[in-house]
């Protein structure tokens, strides 16, 4: 009878914690905006990032004098996707096979779908969130610089708002994407730490990436301005 009380007792928690993420989800989707589906549409395009991806490695390769080191970089890299993205599309999200919010038969009807876009049926947790914030989490190590950390987190953060805003993940599914992406970023950093040794990083081109954060964001405003404004 014990066990039976502490099962009903985790199944209510689990029921009241679906309510909230429901909820909070719904209410971020409160909104119908042509311009902000045009933004988020750019920001969710894989190639908008790449320019980051190549101010990052430009920040690698100014710092570390030998191929060698920046392989070992960049296998770093490598790695934290695979154990964070990996990890969840692989192992987590079959395994736990919790809906989407577009297919959560619940709420589903309720998710105003952008372009037509629901994702895969299971959503937790966010790849996205785990995949960016342990890149975000390795190079803040990497690099020690806090206008750098700033940046990526953002970053990270733009990206998960994008994921709420599509409606494809429940903000728990971001919070655990969030966790277990500084996890595994903070684990590759010193496993890094064990295969060489860390080099000082000069804070000047740090400002590389920034900017092109900045550039970005304002591409995607820019385009979704001239996107919602022709479609008017």
């Amino acid at each position: 009878m014990e066990t039976l009380a502490i099962l009903l007792a985790g199944e209510g928690l689990l029921n009241w914690l679906q309510s909230v993420d429901r909820a909070a989800l719904l209410t971020v989707k409160s909104g119908d905006s042509l311009f902000l589906d045009s933004v988020v549409h750019v920001l969710t395009t894989a190639t908008t990032w790449i320019p980051l991806y190549l101010s990052l490695f430009y920040l690698v390769v100014r710092n570390n004098n030998t191929v060698k080191r920046i392989a070992i970089i960049v296998g770093c890299a490598g790695l934290c996707i695979l154990f964070a993205g990996a990890v969840d599309d692989l192992i987590v999200k079959p395994t736990v096979a919790r809906w989407r919010p577009t297919h959560d038969p619940v709420i589903g009807t309720l998710v105003d779908v952008v372009d037509g876009y629901r994702g895969g049926k299971y959503g937790f947790f966010s790849a996205h969130a785990c995949n960016t914030f342990s890149i975000a989490i390795f190079f803040s190590w990497l690099v020690r610089s806090k206008v750098l950390t700033f940046t990526l987190v953002l970053w990270s953060l733009v990206n998960c708002w994008t994921r709420l805003y599509l409606g494809v993940h429940y903000p728990g599914d971001i919070t655990v994407g969030l966790i277990w992406g500084s996890i595994v970023g903070y684990s590759v950093y010193r496993l890094y730490c064990r295969v060489t040794v860390p080099v000082a990083y000069e804070k000047k081109y740090c400002y590389v990436p920034v900017a092109i954060l900045c550039l970005t964001l304002l591409y995607a405003l820019v385009r979704a301005a001239v996107i919602s404004s022709a479609a008017q």
